[in-house]
Protein backbone atom coordinates (compact mmCIF):
# COMPACT_ATOMS: atom_id res chain seq x y z
CA UNK A 1 0.00 0.00 0.00
CA UNK A 2 1.07 3.55 -0.67
CA UNK A 3 0.75 4.55 2.99
CA UNK A 4 3.16 1.80 4.05
CA UNK A 5 5.65 2.82 1.36
CA UNK A 6 5.46 6.42 2.56
CA UNK A 7 6.02 5.23 6.12
CA UNK A 8 9.09 3.23 5.10
CA UNK A 9 10.46 6.24 3.20
CA UNK A 10 9.98 8.37 6.34
CA UNK A 11 11.78 5.81 8.46
CA UNK A 12 14.68 5.47 6.02
CA UNK A 13 15.15 9.23 6.11
CA UNK A 14 14.89 9.30 9.90
CA UNK A 15 17.34 6.51 10.66
CA UNK A 16 19.53 5.93 7.61
CA UNK A 17 19.78 9.38 5.99
CA UNK A 18 19.75 11.95 8.77
CA UNK A 19 22.97 12.09 10.78
CA UNK A 20 21.04 12.58 14.02
CA UNK A 21 17.45 12.71 15.14
CA UNK A 22 15.62 15.99 15.68
CA UNK A 23 12.28 17.02 17.13
CA UNK A 24 10.53 17.20 13.75
CA UNK A 25 11.66 13.77 12.49
CA UNK A 26 10.96 12.19 15.89
CA UNK A 27 7.42 13.59 16.01
CA UNK A 28 6.69 12.56 12.42
CA UNK A 29 8.10 9.12 13.13
CA UNK A 30 5.89 8.67 16.19
CA UNK A 31 2.78 9.80 14.33
CA UNK A 32 3.65 7.59 11.36
CA UNK A 33 4.21 4.57 13.61
CA UNK A 34 0.91 5.10 15.43
CA UNK A 35 -0.95 5.36 12.11
CA UNK A 36 0.86 2.31 10.72
CA UNK A 37 0.00 0.14 13.73
CA UNK A 38 -3.67 1.06 13.25
CA UNK A 39 -3.43 0.48 9.52
CA UNK A 40 -1.88 -2.97 9.92
CA UNK A 41 -4.91 -4.06 11.95
CA UNK A 42 -7.09 -3.47 8.90
CA UNK A 43 -8.36 -6.42 6.92
CA UNK A 44 -7.18 -4.66 3.76
CA UNK A 45 -3.56 -5.34 4.69
CA UNK A 46 -2.60 -8.92 3.92
CA UNK A 47 -0.60 -10.88 6.48
CA UNK A 48 2.77 -11.18 4.78
CA UNK A 49 6.34 -11.25 5.99
CA UNK A 50 6.89 -7.61 4.99
CA UNK A 51 3.87 -6.56 7.05
CA UNK A 52 5.30 -8.40 10.06
CA UNK A 53 8.63 -6.58 9.75
CA UNK A 54 6.91 -3.21 9.31
CA UNK A 55 4.72 -3.91 12.34
CA UNK A 56 7.80 -4.63 14.45
CA UNK A 57 9.40 -1.45 13.11
CA UNK A 58 6.37 0.60 14.16
CA UNK A 59 6.34 -1.02 17.60
CA UNK A 60 9.96 0.02 18.12
CA UNK A 61 8.81 3.63 18.40
CA UNK A 62 7.11 2.71 21.68
CA UNK A 63 10.65 2.93 23.09
CA UNK A 64 10.88 6.54 21.90
CA UNK A 65 7.59 7.33 23.61
CA UNK A 66 8.80 5.72 26.84
CA UNK A 67 12.03 7.70 26.62
CA UNK A 68 10.12 10.97 26.19
CA UNK A 69 7.85 10.13 29.12
CA UNK A 70 10.83 9.27 31.31
CA UNK A 71 12.46 12.56 30.26
CA UNK A 72 9.40 14.49 31.41
CA UNK A 73 9.38 12.58 34.69
CA UNK A 74 13.10 13.21 35.21
CA UNK A 75 12.62 16.91 34.50
CA UNK A 76 9.83 17.15 37.04
CA UNK A 77 12.07 15.65 39.74
CA UNK A 78 15.07 17.81 38.88
CA UNK A 79 18.56 17.04 40.10
CA UNK A 80 17.44 14.44 42.62
CA UNK A 81 17.14 11.73 39.99
CA UNK A 82 19.87 9.09 39.86
CA UNK A 83 22.22 8.93 36.84
CA UNK A 84 20.98 5.38 36.21
CA UNK A 85 17.46 6.69 35.52
CA UNK A 86 18.84 9.21 33.04
CA UNK A 87 20.93 6.49 31.39
CA UNK A 88 17.80 4.37 31.00
CA UNK A 89 16.12 7.06 28.89
CA UNK A 90 19.21 7.24 26.67
CA UNK A 91 19.37 3.46 26.35
CA UNK A 92 15.74 3.34 25.20
CA UNK A 93 16.58 5.68 22.31
CA UNK A 94 19.62 3.59 21.45
CA UNK A 95 17.52 0.42 21.39
CA UNK A 96 14.95 2.09 19.14
CA UNK A 97 17.60 3.27 16.70
CA UNK A 98 19.37 -0.08 16.46
CA UNK A 99 16.17 -2.13 16.13
CA UNK A 100 14.79 0.24 13.51
CA UNK A 101 17.97 0.30 11.41
CA UNK A 102 18.25 -3.49 11.29
CA UNK A 103 14.54 -3.97 10.54
CA UNK A 104 14.69 -1.41 7.74
CA UNK A 105 17.60 -3.33 6.25
CA UNK A 106 15.59 -6.56 6.51
CA UNK A 107 12.73 -4.91 4.60
CA UNK A 108 15.19 -3.71 1.95
CA UNK A 109 16.73 -7.17 1.62
CA UNK A 110 13.29 -8.71 1.27
CA UNK A 111 12.44 -6.18 -1.46
CA UNK A 112 15.64 -7.26 -3.22
CA UNK A 113 14.59 -10.92 -3.03
CA UNK A 114 11.09 -10.13 -4.30
CA UNK A 115 12.53 -8.18 -7.24
CA UNK A 116 15.34 -10.49 -8.35
CA UNK A 117 14.59 -13.91 -6.82
CA UNK A 118 10.80 -14.05 -6.39
CA UNK A 119 10.32 -17.79 -6.88
CA UNK A 120 13.56 -18.99 -5.29
CA UNK A 121 13.09 -16.89 -2.14
CA UNK A 122 9.39 -17.62 -1.59
CA UNK A 123 10.06 -20.44 0.94
CA UNK A 124 12.16 -17.99 2.98
CA UNK A 125 9.73 -15.07 2.85
CA UNK A 126 7.20 -16.47 5.29
CA UNK A 127 5.36 -14.87 8.20
CA UNK A 128 6.95 -17.38 10.57
CA UNK A 129 10.48 -16.48 9.49
CA UNK A 130 9.70 -12.76 9.68
CA UNK A 131 8.46 -13.14 13.25
CA UNK A 132 11.54 -15.19 14.15
CA UNK A 133 13.85 -12.55 12.67
CA UNK A 134 12.05 -9.80 14.57
CA UNK A 135 12.37 -11.71 17.86
CA UNK A 136 16.08 -12.35 17.28
CA UNK A 137 16.71 -8.67 16.53
CA UNK A 138 14.85 -7.52 19.64
CA UNK A 139 16.66 -10.08 21.79
CA UNK A 140 20.13 -9.10 20.54
CA UNK A 141 19.44 -5.39 20.97
CA UNK A 142 18.02 -6.00 24.46
CA UNK A 143 21.22 -7.86 25.41
CA UNK A 144 23.30 -5.03 23.95
CA UNK A 145 21.42 -2.39 25.94
CA UNK A 146 21.61 -4.46 29.12
CA UNK A 147 25.39 -4.48 28.72
CA UNK A 148 25.38 -0.70 28.22
CA UNK A 149 23.29 -0.21 31.36
CA UNK A 150 25.56 -2.47 33.39
CA UNK A 151 28.63 -0.58 32.17
CA UNK A 152 27.00 2.77 33.06
CA UNK A 153 26.22 1.45 36.53
CA UNK A 154 29.76 0.18 37.04
CA UNK A 155 31.21 3.48 35.87
CA UNK A 156 28.92 5.40 38.22
CA UNK A 157 30.24 3.35 41.14
CA UNK A 158 33.75 3.12 39.72
CA UNK A 159 35.29 5.35 42.34
CA UNK A 160 34.33 2.92 45.12
CA UNK A 161 34.80 -0.27 43.09
CA UNK A 162 37.91 -2.34 43.86
CA UNK A 163 40.58 -2.40 41.18
CA UNK A 164 41.39 -6.04 41.92
CA UNK A 165 39.43 -9.17 42.55
CA UNK A 166 36.23 -10.41 40.84
CA UNK A 167 34.54 -6.99 40.85
CA UNK A 168 37.58 -5.33 39.35
CA UNK A 169 37.77 -7.98 36.64
CA UNK A 170 34.04 -7.56 35.95
CA UNK A 171 34.51 -3.81 35.56
CA UNK A 172 37.40 -4.26 33.11
CA UNK A 173 35.56 -6.90 31.05
CA UNK A 174 32.41 -4.80 30.94
CA UNK A 175 34.30 -1.70 29.83
CA UNK A 176 36.18 -3.61 27.12
CA UNK A 177 33.05 -5.37 25.85
CA UNK A 178 31.05 -2.13 25.80
CA UNK A 179 33.78 -0.24 23.93
CA UNK A 180 34.02 -3.05 21.36
CA UNK A 181 30.24 -3.20 20.98
CA UNK A 182 29.96 0.55 20.48
CA UNK A 183 32.63 0.41 17.77
CA UNK A 184 30.91 -2.50 16.05
CA UNK A 185 27.56 -0.69 16.23
CA UNK A 186 29.07 2.34 14.54
CA UNK A 187 30.68 0.25 11.79
CA UNK A 188 27.49 -1.77 11.32
CA UNK A 189 25.49 1.45 11.00
CA UNK A 190 27.72 2.62 8.16
CA UNK A 191 27.56 -0.77 6.43
CA UNK A 192 23.76 -0.83 6.65
CA UNK A 193 23.57 2.58 5.01
CA UNK A 194 25.81 1.44 2.15
CA UNK A 195 23.92 -1.83 1.71
CA UNK A 196 20.53 -0.11 1.68
CA UNK A 197 21.67 2.42 -0.90
CA UNK A 198 23.04 -0.39 -3.09
CA UNK A 199 19.85 -2.46 -2.81
CA UNK A 200 17.50 0.35 -3.75
CA UNK A 201 19.89 1.49 -6.48
CA UNK A 202 19.66 -2.00 -8.00
CA UNK A 203 15.89 -2.15 -7.60
CA UNK A 204 15.35 1.31 -9.07
CA UNK A 205 17.39 0.68 -12.19
CA UNK A 206 15.92 -2.80 -12.67
CA UNK A 207 12.43 -1.29 -12.76
CA UNK A 208 13.35 1.78 -14.83
CA UNK A 209 12.35 1.65 -18.52
CA UNK A 210 15.25 0.70 -20.74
Amino acid sequence: MKDLRRYLALKYIQYLVLSSSNAVSTLLGLLGSAYTMILLQSAKVSSKSTAVLISSLAQADILVFLSLVSGVVLGSFGAGVSPAASALARILLTANTHVSCVLLSCVAFEAYLITFLPSESRPLRTVRNARLISRVIWTLVAAECALFLMDDHLRASGASAPSRGPLGLLFQLSSAATALLRSLSYILGILLRIINVYIYYKIFFSMSPR
